[in-house]
């Protein structure tokens, strides 16, 4: 019951981590996250969750890597081959080297197998703490390929190198011959195993649906079991779990996109099922480092044979030093064509290498190869400094995410730039992407009794996406103002219809009134999105104070047939508007003004076929209902995704709140149809 209570207490921590992010945006998640996993341990509870590295890397590595290896894209690991490699291999191999003759340098006490083995251990990059601090920054696409291959990669060599540099201190016995080919040995071998046991797994799934099991259920179980069940499997034959897993994930990739008839429910599910674990596992690895880190500090803090001020110093001297040597092997390399080709990479500059620098960032990797460091050598004798190389792996894993928390925003932000043109180009894509994920929803929602409501809706969809294809960069906040200025002219046609209306005595007072209070609250979602919103509730509230009392009234002052009558008669005059205004909207169309103009009419368009849906009976209440709903999960698609740029730093809360502004509007408008149809 305890260890129940502590992952739940975990899982809470997780998500209370992306709450604090939401009101902190510029601190990354993992450092919470870390934050608060010390603060956990801190606290008098008596939690105290060992780390066990071998059932860490099978249940968070295997899995994490896995996901990365099907949606890496393969086309760009295979054309960055030549940087990545030279990154995952030779400078991990350089960093053991160097980085080992300066630890035994500064610390003769550790030896120096022992020396190599902790240049080992912080020699590979963690793939999920680069991805977590460059999720907020907008980074060169062909940079992050070349970090997430080096991640993927680097774990394998940089465990092999800490594996052999420990045998070689526990027995003091070392061969660079075996070494050099029991690497070989172990990455292919690794690959390949992972390979081949993904290709049986795929046959077996595959073999499952010929039999006519096409339970989503039992497939995507299979398919969760996958990276535990290969890297137990290739690392019982001592070979690279970590590479079987990557291998993997890119054979069920290719798979997936070679498949002839995909099972889209299964593909739906296993998109949100890998989602929900992913951030789950993403989350429990910053927080239970988090919560190695007093236990470990403890020690080395408490102990007289070390002094603190020396420690730490340690720490920033071997910080400063992996940096050092990443940045002069980048520059060596990219000059010196080593690590591109011209069409491979940017064009060298200090901010690009810069930038690839600081992304090597040190994460749990590590510091669980650290821990599966033994306590005795062979001879008997207590291994030596234990305690701070795995107290010097820590601090090496907090020094490096802090200083990527800091300086690849502002690097990053050196590479947006700040020219205005460049921030309405931003904007105008963070609408696309927010469109584009509406639309994705309601592929992803179609079925065959909503098809043609959802088709409907995505047919709407891609219309403002056209308009927004085909506008120049400098005109996007003309057009902006061009459209509030149409809706604006087009309510200001409905109104002179009605006004004709009222001075014939073609309307009465109850339908003027209805029609008046609808015209001011479109006003209002035009201009002021706070005080519609304030406006839209107090009409939630209004018709639930008339539908209470309604039941209190005499049937003969409110019979069910006269408020039939009173709603065909304000629908009716709805209609007689919309093609007020869109006859106005037609007339006075010119080049300039087409596109917004198309759009406003396509709005009011829509809104009429909804009318005379309405009129027909029940079949169109379903289409009206069936649209409302994937109408409401579409507008929330939009607002998710923009959310997501603001958090992860594509976009400024200026330009958040202006999109979001604009969602507000086109709902408004739905809303307002919706509430007349359901009446």
């Amino acid at each position: 019951m305890e260890f129940f209570l502590i992952i739940l207490l975990l899982l809470a921590i997780i998500g209370l981590s992306n709450f604090i992010n939401h009101f902190m945006p510029y601190i990354p998640v993992p450092l919470i996250q870390i934050a608060l996993g010390v603060l956990l341990a801190a606290l008098p509870l008596g939690i105290h969750v060992p780390m066990e590295p071998e059932l860490f890397f099978i249940l968070f590595i295997a899995p994490l890597l896995f996901y990365d290896g099907k949606n890496v894209s393969r086309q760009d690991l295979w054309k960055l081959r030549k940087p990545i490699l030279l990154l995952a291999l030779g400078l991990v191999f350089l960093t053991v080297l160097v980085i080992g003759y300066l630890i035994h340098w500064l610390i003769p006490s550790i030896p120096l197998p022992a020396s190599f083995a902790l240049a080992a251990i912080l020699s590979p990059t963690d793939v999920v703490a680069v991805g977590a601090i460059s999720s907020r920054v907008k980074m060169p696409k062909t940079i992050m390929h070349v970090l997430e291959g080096e991640g993927l990669m680097n774990d394998a060599s940089g465990l092999v190198a800490f594996k052999f540099a420990v045998a070689a201190t526990v027995t003091g016995v070392f061969s660079l011959a075996e070494a050099s080919w029991s690497f070989v040995y172990i990455a292919i071998g690794g690959f390949l195993g992972g390979a081949v046991l993904a290709f049986l797994i795929i046959r077996l799934k595959v073999f499952i649906r010929r039999l006519g099991m096409e339970d989503v259920t039992l497939h995507m179980l299979i398919q969760l079991l996958t990276p535990f069940i290969i890297f137990y499997v290739v690392e019982h034959f001592h070979l690279s779990g970590i590479l079987s897993v990557v291998a993997a994930g890119i054979v069920h990739a290719v798979y997936r996109d070679r498949e002839q008839s995909p099972a889209v429910q299964l593909q739906v599910v296993s998109k949100s099922t890998w989602t929900i674990v992913i951030y789950i596992l993403n989350g429990l690895v910053f927080v239970l480092l988090g919560l190695q880190i007093p236990s470990v500090s403890r020690e080395i803090f408490n102990s007289p044979l070390f002094n603190n001020f020396e420690v730490i110093t340690y720490i920033l001297i071997i910080t400063a030093s992996l940096l050092v040597l990443r940045f002069l092997w980048i520059f060596v390399g990219w000059w010196g064509g080593w690590l591109t080709k011209a069409e491979q990479l940017p064009k060298p500059s200090m901010r690009y290498i810069s930038i690839t620098t600081i992304s090597g960032v040190r994460g749990a990797v590590t510091l669980a190869g650290a821990f599966t460091i033994p306590y005795f050598l062979a001879n008997g004798d207590v291994f030596p400094e234990r305690s701070l190389i795995i107290f010097i792996a820590a601090g090496v894993i907090l020094v490096t995410l802090v200083l990527a928390s800091i300086f690849l925003p502002i690097l990053a932000k050196t590479e947006k730039g700040e020219s205005e043109g460049l921030k309405e180009e931003l904007e105008r894509k963070a609408i696309l992407r927010s469109i584009d994920a509406a639309i994705h929803t309601m592929r992803d929602l179609t079925t065959d009794e909503n098809r043609g409501a959802a088709v409907s809706i995505i047919s709407h969809y891609n219309q403002i996406r056209n308009n927004l294809i085909y506008v120049s960069e400098e005109d996007t906040a003309r057009m902006k103002i061009m459209e509030n200025e149409a809706r604006m002219k087009a309510l200001d046609a409905e109104i002179k219809y009605i006004e004709k209306l009222k001075e014939n005595e073609q309307i009465d007072r109850e339908s003027l009134y209805l029609i008046e209070e609808h015209i001011h609250r479109m006003r209002i979602a035009v201009t002021n999105r706070l005080q519609y919103r304030g406006l839209f509730i107090w009409i939630i509230v209004k018709r639930g104070i008339y539908n209470i009392l309604k039941v209190f009234k005499s049937k003969k002052h409110n019979t069910f047939k006269e408020r039939i009558e009173k709603n065909k008669k304000v629908v009716r005059l709805k209609i007689e508007m919309a093609r007020a205004a869109i006859d106005y909207l037609k007339e006075n169309m010119t080049p300039e003004n087409e596109g917004v103009n198309v759009l406003i009419i396509g709005e009011y368009n829509e809104m009429l076929m909804k009318f005379k849906l309405a009129r027909k009976g029940a079949d169109s209440k379903v289409y009206i209902r069936q649209q409302r709903e994937l109408r409401d999960k579409a507008f929330q698609s939009e607002r998710d995704e923009v959310q997501n740029l603001y958090e992860t730093g594509e976009v400024s809360m200026d330009v958040m709140r202006k999109i979001r502004r604009q969602i507000n509007i086109r709902e408004a408008y739905w809303m307002e149809e919706s509430s007349v149809q359901t009446h």
